[in-house]
């Protein structure tokens, strides 16, 4: 089992997602993620271990490579793929109760702002970490995370801006939904942000890069 755990956690690492993937050329007509999956559960190990022992695991390594530098956006692009493909077996799981989704995380780009690299890896991390991701997109209103907290109360919020003309309208943003529900947790990020614009407009929290993000939520 260890052998297989190991061996799904290497595929998505390399962003080898199924026997039919070309890359990497080192295990080009090898199974990938998704067979790996498949044998690991027909073999009795739980969906919630497969996603904690080796699906996290990978995520969590790579987003700490990216942080250093040892990789970059395509590679946790391919590796997000290669998680995704395996997921397809966990979802049922997912959705008949068995496997717990750790919390909701509401995601989007403030309004003028149509970036998302950040915000998408954010979301991919955090999906493969057993979060529901709704993520709203780019050019996103206060109005509309509000009406999204109202739908799942509960979650936490996460709101990038990359523009600094952008950023005043992260503030109101924030005043806003606080007013709205002044119990939801609302977290930011983004290259021209910092923990004191952060504490500032009021938010709960200011993250750097998406693996800091995920990190503070991983024993969640």
């Amino acid at each position: 089992m260890n052998d297989l755990l190991n061996q799904l956690a290497y595929c998505i690492e390399s962003g080898k997602e199924s026997i039919d993937s070309p890359y990497p050329h080192n295990l080009k007509g090898k199974i990938g993620a998704y067979e790996i999956t498949k044998l690991l559960l027909d073999e009795g190990v739980s969906a919630d271990h497969i996603l904690k022992n080796a699906m996290m695991v990978a995520m969590n390594k790579m987003g700490e490579k990216f942080s250093k530098g040892e990789v970059f956006v395509p590679d946790l692009l391919i590796a997000a793929k290669a998680m995704k493909k395996a997921m397809e077996h966990l979802i049922p799981y997912f959705n008949n109760g068995s496997v717990k989704h750790r919390g909701t995380l509401i995601l989007g780009t403030v309004k003028g702002d149509l970036h998302d690299i950040g915000k998408n890896l954010v979301g991919i991390i955090m999906g493969g970490g057993g979060w529901n991701v709704v993520d709203l997109g780019t050019d996103v209103s206060s109005d509309k995370i509000i009406d999204a907290v109202e739908k799942y109360p509960d979650a936490i919020v996460g709101m990038s801006a990359l523009l600094t003309t952008t950023m005043g309208y992260l503030e109101v943003a924030v005043q806003e939904i606080k007013n709205a529900f002044p119990a939801t947790k609302i977290f930011v990020g983004g290259a021209p942000l910092n923990q004191k614009f952060s504490d500032k407009i009021g938010a709960d929290g200011y993250f750097p890069d998406p693996h800091s993000f995920s990190n503070h939520f991983a024993s969640s």
